[in-house]
């Protein structure tokens, strides 16, 4: 049974795979079913008129017999049962022809009805074969005949039957041509298997032309198929060979065509990105040197802020602070440029991430003082171990927890770590503006900001969710983000506890749980796997677990960096820790 299911999923992925087979399979089928009925209809044909030859050639024969035997039976005036039965004897044996394989087997008989006289040539009994309702048809002046089978002395034979009435001047006999129709037969399977012979013949020609018009027709496509994998997979200068001048020909030309249009293309577009990096790379560093120096002199004068004039000590002081932003950007596009190189590296240890988020939120916490945004940490007893670089998951913190406060509208930000047997998780929820439908595609973007016009509290340089993106994907992690338009919004941070391994599912939800309750999906979520599949990596997917509409005019959405995620396991028992 399990080798019968192998083979028919073999099958049917060869089915589905293989124009070709597919082709060639349905012409043979309908080729068949085609010939098939052709030489159904033809055997029938040609058995039909042996048989109409036969009856008609025994028929003549009957004619000619019942003539005969009128001329030598009319002589008796009455029925005298000796002179009577040698007569019909002679009679039988001369329409016979003496010899039986003169008449290739034929048996003639002669009946009476009504008197003890008859008289087969040969002799034998051909009661089991003459039918009662065929002679009754007869006795009653009819002529007519019966195709019957059984045994006159060779075996069970297939014999055409036919009777012919003789009147008589004492009455009626009854004259039978028993015909073997075994002649007729063989040739009519003859013509049947010669039939059957050319339709299979023509229909494996059929399917061998089939397989040979495909053939010419999938190879160059196959070929195309090949040589686009070798283009995506980053081999520019593959091409297809061009033959001839036809269809296929033009196909393959404007194939190479097309490709070399991309190689150009492409080739064009990672010379500019890689000056764009190189460009990025060497501004920042450039800017080192000149940087320093204003940086020195600069704090020289914020030292002596207090000695100067009012006004230019409030200079001195945005100096300080453009200065501050000024070089954290320079930081981050440094970052960028190495990420973009491809020459971040990820130094991983076993670290637990409980001190760093507190380490995260006493550093924030004079922020959200002065914005008045109490930070609330929710945290798990029991140390929280991962292989994570502390220092890159620090940065993300950082940012989320930086990000949550600003936005915060003096509500609470709430930050919660979990973690499972495979996954570590870090949300930051906040309750302020939130996002609108289409934003969480655009969040982790470089240089983006909700609402351009709103002033910025902590002096970020608009690159630093683009930088915990990649940061998250480095360790092989997910960054996503949840928000609906004035309740809020959470960002989720997911890292293998293991480096190296690959995430299926994240401990804490995406989604805030206040929020499917008030969505009414709660029943959805639990069945979907909690949050089910996010917007990862600004990617349209299937939603979250209470991703569908917030209310009236707005749709709560998910995003990030990541992949899909069933149910999340049972959180332990937290302590909550709030931070005045």
């Amino acid at each position: 049974m399990q080798r019968a299911a192998v083979t028919a999923a073999a099958l049917h992925r060869t089915w589905r795979r293989s124009l070709q087979v597919r082709v060639v399979t349905i012409t043979l089928v309908l080729s068949s079913v085609l010939v098939g009925g052709f030489a159904y209809l033809v055997a029938t044909r040609i058995t039909n008129i042996l048989l109409d030859n036969a009856t008609s050639d025994v028929k003549e024969r009957l004619v000619d017999g019942r003539d005969y035997a009128y001329e030598q039976i009319g002589v008796h005036n009455q029925a005298v049962e000796p002179q009577l039965k040698n007569t019909f004897e002679s009679t039988a044996g001369y329409l016979a022809g003496g010899d039986p394989a003169q008449m290739g087997g034929v048996v003639v008989a002669l009946e009476t009805y009504g008197y003890p006289v008859s008289a087969t040539s040969p002799a034998v009994d051909v009661r089991g074969v003459l039918d009662a309702a065929l002679r009754q048809r007869v006795v009653d002046g009819d002529v007519a005949h019966q195709i019957r089978t059984g045994d006159l002395g060779d075996g069970p034979t297939k014999y055409l039957v036919y009777g012919s009435p003789v009147p008589t001047k004492w009455g009626q006999a009854e004259l039978y041509y028993f015909v073997p129709l075994t002649r007729w037969d063989e040739i009519a399977s003859e013509a049947r298997a010669t039939v059957l012979a050319t339709g299979f013949a023509l229909v494996l020609l059929l399917g061998l032309l089939a397989a040979l018009v495909t053939r010419l027709v999938v190879n160059p496509v196959r070929v195309a198929a090949r040589t686009a994998q070798r283009l995506s997979a980053g081999l520019l200068d593959q091409r297809m060979v061009v033959n001839g001048e036809d269809d296929l020909a033009l196909l393959a030309a404007s194939f190479n065509q097309m490709a070399t249009n991309l190689q150009r293309q492409i080739v064009r577009l990672e010379e500019m990105s890689r000056l764009q990096r190189r460009f990025t790379s060497d501004v920042s560093h450039e800017l080192r040197t000149p940087l320093t120096t204003v940086r020195m002199a600069a704090d020289l004068i914020f030292a002596e802020r207090d000695d100067f004039d009012p006004a230019v000590a409030r200079s001195a002081e945005l100096l300080q602070n453009e200065l501050d932003r000024f070089e954290s950007l320079l930081t981050d596009l440094l970052e960028i440029s190495r990420f973009d190189a491809g020459f971040a590296m990820l130094d991983s240890e076993p670290t637990d991430l409980v001190p760093v988020v507190h380490r995260v939120v006493e550093r924030l916490e004079p922020l959200a003082d002065r914005l008045g945004v109490p930070l609330r940490l929710t945290a798990p007893d029991p140390p929280v171990i991962a292989e994570v670089d502390p220092r890159r998951v620090e940065r993300i913190l950082r940012n989320l927890v930086g990000n949550a406060v600003e936005h915060g509208e003096g509500r609470p930000v709430e930050v919660t770590v979990g973690v499972d047997d495979g996954a570590v998780a870090i949300t930051v929820r906040d309750r302020g503006v939130g996002l609108r439908p289409g934003e969480e595609k655009l969040v982790f973007n470089r240089f983006w900001r909700a609402d351009p016009s709103r002033a910025r509290q902590t002096g970020g340089t608009g690159l630093g969710l683009s930088i915990s993106v990649e940061d998250a994907r480095l360790h092989g992690g997910w960054l996503e983000a949840w928000g609906a338009p004035g309740r809020g919004a959470q960002f989720r941070l997911t890292l293998p506890v293991r480096a190296g391994d690959r995430l299926t599912s994240s401990p804490l939800r995406l989604v805030p749980a206040d929020e499917a309750v008030l969505l009414g999906q709660v029943v959805a979520a639990d069945r979907d796997g909690a949050d089910g599949r996010a917007t990862r990596s600004g990617a349209t997917s299937d939603g979250d677990a209470a991703g569908g509409p917030a209310g009236p005019g707005s749709a709560p959405a998910t995003t990030g960096a990541g992949g899909p995620e069933p149910a999340p396991a049972q959180r332990d028992t937290r302590a909550e820790v709030e931070v005045i």
